[in-house]
């Protein structure tokens, strides 16, 4: 049975939450009204998905279309704007602080009990290897075509894994693993809401994003991390090698697919998290800027 929004925001939260939930706790986590939880609670209850402020067995088993199941990082490319230190070693293996940037992200998805884990690679493709002594579940997906077109060649490779899964950017810097959810309702992508911003972002209407855009003015941020859900994957497993095989085809991003395209086929969420969440590094003097070692 398919849940409706307001049944599967109650069920996250238990699900998510180690200790039985009153109704005002499920008030503040959801923001919905107090009489809305009530008849929600009752749906449920009557489903047997809720018993005395807890999640069920029952109710865990009707979450399962929506758990996040895997998780594909896009690692193939040059990183040319963190030259010099990328001549050397792909950015995603780029230490911060001491920790490779992939690390933070996949620390997070291991956390979210995500533990189907792909990174597509290219570039030094065999310095990814040493991933593999701290996580053994890694596997690993070969682009040969990284060097003559944009990252949706990664996501041609990684069509298949798309259902249920995240899509990461490997260049980036997690300070908030939380932002990495164990369920998801519909597909979405992670943005930051901004007044203002030159880089890509979107323009949303209901929470649903209409515009993919570089540039713009009361507008969200992309980070580049989307989750996509097993509908919209088995599409995008069709529509991303048919958009690939068109006239410059080879040099769009990826998501553009979805979001440009064959944007009538998908009706994707924004997801709100905040610029103290996640980071990307742009260029060598933003890193210099974070880690201070660099600044030599």
């Amino acid at each position: 049975m398919e849940l409706t929004r307001k049944q599967f925001s109650i069920l996250e939260a238990l699900a998510t939450t180690p200790n039985a939930l009153t109704q005002r706790d499920l008030e503040k986590i959801t923001k919905y009204s107090l009489g809305t939880i009530n008849r929600a609670v009752k749906e449920l209850s009557d489903l047997g998905y809720v018993k005395d402020g807890a999640i069920t067995n029952r109710g865990i088993d009707a979450l399962e279309p929506y758990r996040a199941k895997r998780a594909i990082f896009i690692a193939a490319g040059f990183g040319s704007r963190l030259v010099p230190l990328t001549f050397n070693t792909p950015k995603p293996l780029v230490r911060v602080h001491g920790k490779r940037m992939i690390d933070t992200l996949i620390d997070a998805c291991l956390e979210a009990g995500i533990n189907e884990i792909y990174i597509v690679r290219g570039y030094l493709s065999e310095q990814f290897d040493q991933l593999l002594y701290k996580y053994p579940m890694i596997k690993f997906l070969e682009n040969p075509l990284y060097n003559e077109a944009n990252n949706i060649s990664s996501a041609l490779i990684a069509r298949y894994m798309l259902s249920n899964a995240y899509v990461c950017e490997a260049d980036l810097l997690i300070s908030n693993p939380k932002i990495i959810k164990k369920y998801h309702y519909t597909s979405d992508f992670l943005a930051i809401k901004m007044d203002r911003t030159d880089d890509w972002c979107f323009e949303e209407k209901d929470g649903v994003i209409v515009e993919e855009k570089v540039g713009g003015e009361n507008c969200w941020q992309a980070v580049g991390i989307s989750y996509w859900s097993e509908a919209d994957g088995h599409r995008l497993s069709q529509d991303i090698p048919d958009v690939y095989a068109e006239p410059g085809g080879k040099e769009r991003y990826w998501e553009q697919v979805p979001l440009v395209y064959r944007k009538a086929n998908y009706k994707v969420a924004i997801r709100e998290c905040f610029a103290e969440d996640i980071v990307e590094i742009d260029s060598f003097k933003e890193l210099k800027a974070i880690d201070k070692t660099y600044d030599i």
